[in-house]
């Protein structure tokens, strides 16, 4: 990087935008009550006050500006009467659409004012018909947009004021008109980005950039008017910005926001979609080196080595990404789903690793996690005491994880999105139907995490071989020892550490109760599919892991779960997404895969990455490089369906955890996102030292 990008990273960094920041005190509730709006109104006039209420800040040598200076997002009712709108309704994360993503092609295609005479084209044809509900949506986000537009000319007029020709110009244009060049499609995108967390929005996505950024680039090269250098530190700058304002982004810890970006794979032609944005844009995170965006790569069994290897370096670089989806696996299972072949081809992925299609989806891909070892665990524990045979003991198991998903699906017959207009604005079709997004979407199904496989697999597995085939190991001392917390009892936890099937070794009787468990999370989620929509399982375990061992912070639906028949002792945490449990020794990064090859991702399709450990010490060298791409190549190849790479030193985590001064731009991945190392909480630091401390072993 330059010297300028250089100096704006280090302003973000250092925090220096916080300088800007402001305490507002807007009563939006009086006001709306005052002119009687409705719901769909009021969010439109939140859009619209906090746009007005932000300050214009252009930093030194900007040239892709916005910085955000409102901090709060304001309420638009009060508590008694949203809660009497919402009665007997289930609100996700509050009610506010998150972890979608927009169309931001058809956004920056048509700028906001094609999509203002969109609006008023659908209002004339509402009015004719008479249609009061239409008529409010479309006032309501055409509103939002007079909201946008009047912003961006603030910032345009202070650039001009400032004597900053280049930027001012690129105001005057973008976001009211189609973006002509690349510079202003990232301009654009970068305030219609903004503009949806400040309306009170989270975990917003920002699609296949490469696809629909490529157009302006190929365009400016094929004209002179950029190279591949001046364009790259454009998209550098863009990268840059989208970290200024990143501790304001609700998420579990800061860095948990969603902000991903997904490169590669095919069209929604099926043609061949890797382009010359998608190399720079790996080489660009890798040389700003900053937690956002997280980069997600689309990849096949057929992609070009080269590619890989360029996104090995990435890895390298300890950020937690880039991480990979296979087109080969994941595209057919969400047509199997009922998306359309073109959708599916065209799919993003959400804050972590949920598969999601961009500008046509509602889907709520996080309802909640089925708790495999809490599955396993009471089945194990009430089938020994009955002295039942094995198979009771499965099919206790599978009748569990019935329970929990209907348990946690009830509620979402129920749901209720909050009026999103700004939002429905950047959606495919919302403006043309006259319809919010969050009840007009194409797709609108489910999604659920099935949590810690590894770890009930293994228990279901250490029953089998010590109490059933083996007979070494008595149920009731098993049981003792269980409630116990193996106190006194440390020969027994050894024997069924040491000496039981694991998952991750590529042990056929550990990995077929593996596939069983997905087999009966597929089946429970098949049994509750509806006319409306589908409930897809995915593999990954999100913060789960943690909070079913050792607490949480907030209320989870089932009990924590104590120690387990695979020798874990009572609040140890659980592996993260398809990961093999902790303390497993393991052969290598193959047999892995081969454990996790076996899922049958036709039906469990929600996405959930297989996450491995590597020592930075693996990635020293060209050779090492090729090695670990041909490695992601065998991850594709054998037909699993998403694979996160994590490189650390361990040495390095635990010296930040004594020394966090030394260590504040260290970066590390989390479960489906990156964070700075030394802002986590403590329980997330421990975690990820001891992942990487097993996976130094």
């Amino acid at each position: 990087m330059n010297e300028r990008l250089v100096a704006l990273r280090d302003r973000v960094r250092t925090g220096a935008y916080k300088a800007y920041r402001q305490a507002t005190d807007l009563d939006l509730v009086a006001e709306c009550e005052a002119e009687q709006l409705s719901w769909p109104r009021r969010m439109a006039r939140l859009t619209r006050r906090q746009c007005e209420a932000e300050r214009v800040v252009l930093g030194p040598a900007e040239r892709i500006v916005f910085t955000r200076t409102v901090t709060t997002i304001p309420t638009v009712y009060r508590p008694d009467d949203l809660a009497e709108l919402t009665e007997g309704r289930t609100l996700h994360e509050g009610g506010l659409l998150n972890n979608v993503c927009a169309d931001w092609e058809m956004a920056l295609g048509q700028g906001l004012l094609g999509r203002r005479r969109v609006a008023l084209d659908s209002r004339a044809r509402a009015l004719a018909a008479g249609d009061a509900g239409a008529i409010d949506f479309l006032d309501a986000a055409i509103e939002t947009i007079d909201a946008v537009l009047a912003l961006a000319a603030r910032y345009a007029a202070e650039a001009r004021r400032l004597g900053m020709a280049e930027v001012a110009a690129v105001l005057e244009h973008v976001p009211a008109q189609r973006a002509r060049s690349f510079h202003e499609a990232l301009q654009s995108l970068r305030l219609l980005h903004s503009v949806v967390w400040l309306s009170g929005h989270h975990h917003v996505g920002l699609g296949r950039i490469d696809q629909y950024l490529w157009p302006y680039l190929a365009s400016d090269i094929e004209c002179g008017r950029l190279d591949e250098e001046a364009a790259a530190e454009l998209l550098a700058e863009f990268f840059i910005s989208l970290n200024r304002d990143s501790e304001l982004y609700p998420g579990i810890q800061r860095g948990d926001n969603g902000q991903t970006v997904t490169l590669g794979g095919v069209r929604r032609d099926g043609s061949d979609g890797v382009n010359p944005l998608t190399r720079m844009a790996l080489r660009v995170a890798r040389e700003v080196e900053l937690i956002d965006p997280k980069i997600n790569l689309r990849i096949g069994a057929e992609t070009n080595l080269a590619l890989l290897e360029l996104a090995t370096e990435l890895t390298r670089k300890g950020l937690g990404f880039p991480q990979y989806a296979n087109d080969d696996v994941v595209i057919p299972a969400l047509i199997e789903h009922g998306y359309a072949p073109e959708d599916a081809r065209d799919y993003t992925v959400a804050a972590c690793w949920e598969f999601i299609v961009p500008g046509r989806g509602m889907d709520v891909v996080n309802i909640g996690a089925v708790s495999f070892p809490h599955a396993a665990d009471t089945a194990i524990r009430a089938g020994l005491a009955a002295d039942e045979p094995f198979e009771a003991i499965l099919g206790r198991t599978a009748s569990e994880i019935r329970r929990q998903l209907r348990e946690r699906v009830e509620s979402y017959d129920r749901l209720l999105w909050v009026p999103a207009p700004y939002y429905s604005v950047l959606m495919t079709g919302a403006l043309e139907a006259g319809c919010d997004h969050g009840s007009g979407a194409r797709y609108r199904n489910l999604g659920i995490h099935g949590a810690a496989a590894a770890s009930a697999a293994d228990a279901l597995a250490a029953v089998r071989r010590h109490v059933y085939e083996l007979g070494d190991v008595d149920a009731v001392e098993l049981l003792d020892g269980l409630e116990e917390d193996f106190a006194g009892r440390e020969p027994l936890r050894r024997l069924l550490v040491d000496e039981s099937p694991r998952v991750g070794l590529n042990d056929a009787a550990a990995d077929e109760l593996l596939r069983r468990l997905y087999e009966w999370f597929a089946d429970a989620c098949e049994a509750e599919a509806t006319a409306r929509r589908i409930v897809r399982p995915g593999t990954g375990s999100a913060m789960y892991y943690l909070w079913l061992a050792g607490g949480a912070p907030q209320e989870i639906p089932e009990p924590l779960v104590g120690a387990t028949a695979d020798g874990r002792h009572r609040g140890e945490p659980f592996s993260a997404n398809l990961a093999p449990s902790p303390g497993t020794r393991l052969r290598g990064p193959i047999s892995v895969l081969q454990s996790y090859a076996g899922i049958d991702y036709q039906r469990v399709c929600n996405g959930g990455p297989i996450t491995m450990e590597l020592s930075d010490t693996v990635f020293r060298g060209r050779e090492s490089i090729h090695k670990v791409a041909l490695l992601v190549r065998a991850f594709a190849r054998l037909g699993c369906q998403q694979l996160q790479l994590n490189a650390l030193s361990a040495e390095t985590l635990l010296d930040a955890k004594a020394h966090p001064e030394a260590h504040r731009d260290l970066i590390v991945r989390v479960w489906g996102w990156s964070g700075y190392f030394c802002e986590l909480a403590p329980e997330y630091q421990d975690h990820v030292i001891a992942r990487h401390l097993h996976a130094a072993a």
